[in-house]
């Protein structure tokens, strides 16, 4: 029951992964096609994160009244439906309409899954799950790549990734006994028991700093994975299905970084990992940044940004029942998840105003602010965590 479970968890996350890098790996194409400006994607992710930040905040609540499988079906079962609605959509208004369900239901599972998964499992496991959900985001970019270069469009590319992510709803229905084995339940509930309002939440010492820490990695991923194809086609020259491809790398860094890191992970511990990642992801933006006309520099740059971005998130959120309590984790990781949507939100859409009236070309110099501040972040957390063990 144990590995059954744990296959469904993981299958869990590739389904929360496959939506999350379809819209930056088609836009090129949809916002010459809807007749909107290239900084419209930002609008749709705001309507997206809003969502998310929503249903984070209340994932304490709905996991211990429905229970961390149920919030995980109905979530994986929303998004679902917004992935149909987009499959179907000609205009810009329609697409925020479907943007709505997409967000509240990637809201839930990801807070819901996350404390999961840091209650019971190791570090190592954490690391593979996430590598899981870079499977998700990996193979999405192929499956729009072979849609707009077979002629079907982008609307089809979204169908594929409906009809992959139907099929994972029902499997996750059909697996919600297995969430309620009456050991892992009753560990659920003890963990689960306190629930703290975000005045209580904010009071414990680091938890500010962790916030913008959250804010401030998933400000720099979701940045890089929507903006990525834009500043191949527009900055490097890149013809638009090439860079849909192209902007996979990204993602596939992520996934093999996870991969590796997931060996390693118990033996060098969250800390470790998070340093030297955010290292990694600095000299990734020096590569994709430097000004030669040899793409395969930039392409390189995207690979080691994500293999740099590949052990910091999940090492943070594993990190947080160690560092806050076990009993403070499921309300702590969902306001984490708030705070990361809210970088989800505002800095891709900030960036694509800079883009639209300054320059795309400033694109690297973005995303390197951003890998700075989290690494002075997490420098802080780990001292006022050292200082409350002592």
């Amino acid at each position: 029951m144990y590995l059954l479970l744990l296959t469904i968890i993981y299958m869990a996350f590739i389904s929360l992964g496959l939506p999350d890098s379809l819209l930056g790996s088609a836009w090129p194409v949809m916002y010459e096609e809807l007749n909107v400006s290239m900084s419209y994607a930002g609008i749709i992710t705001m309507i997206i994160s809003g969502g998310t930040i929503v249903t984070s905040l209340l994932s304490g609540r709905l996991t211990r009244k429905l229970g961390t499988g149920l919030v995980t079906a109905l979530s994986v079962m929303l998004t679902a439906v917004a992935l149909f609605g987009f499959s179907v959509s000609n205009s810009f208004i329609l697409l925020c309409l479907w943007a709505i369900p997409y967000g509240i239901g990637a809201g839930a599972v990801d807070a819901a899954l996350n404390n999961y998964v840091a209650l019971h499992y190791s570090s190592r496991h954490m690391s593979w799950l996430h590598c899981f959900w870079g499977v998700g985001v990996t193979i999405s970019p192929f499956i729009m790549s072979y849609s707009l270069k077979g002629g079907y469009g982008w609307n089809r590319g979204y169908g594929f990734v409906f009809i992959i992510q139907i099929i994972l709803t029902v499997i996750l229905f059909i697996s919600l006994p297995l969430w309620k084995d009456k050991k892992t339940l009753a560990n659920s509930q003890k963990d689960q028991e306190k629930v703290l309002s975000l005045p209580q939440i904010l009071k414990i010492p680091g938890v500010k700093i962790v916030l913008i820490t959250f804010l401030a990695y998933c400000g720099l991923e979701a940045t890089t994975g929507l903006w990525a194809s834009s500043y191949l086609v527009e900055f490097r020259g890149i013809d638009a299905e090439t860079a849909a491809r192209f902007s996979s790398l990204f993602y596939m860094g992520i996934t093999l970084g996870r991969f590796l890191s997931g060996f390693i992970a118990d033996r060098f511990g969250d800390k470790i990992l998070i340093r030297y990642g955010i290292i990694i992801i600095i000299f990734g933006v020096v590569f994709l940044g430097l000004p030669t006309e040899n793409t395969m520099v930039s392409l390189i740059g995207l690979i080691i940004i994500g293999f740099g971005c590949a052990p910091v998130y999940p090492s943070i959120i594993h990190s947080t029942p160690a560092n806050f309590g076990s009993n403070n984790s499921q309300s702590i990781i969902g306001v984490e998840m708030a705070s990361a949507y809210i970088g989800t939100t505002f800095m891709p859409p900030l960036f694509g105003l800079i883009a639209d009236k300054i320059n795309i070309g400033l694109y690297p110099i973005y995303l390197i602010i951003f890998a700075i501040l989290i690494l002075i972040m997490s420098e802080i957390l780990n001292k006022i965590v050292s200082n409350q063990k002592n």
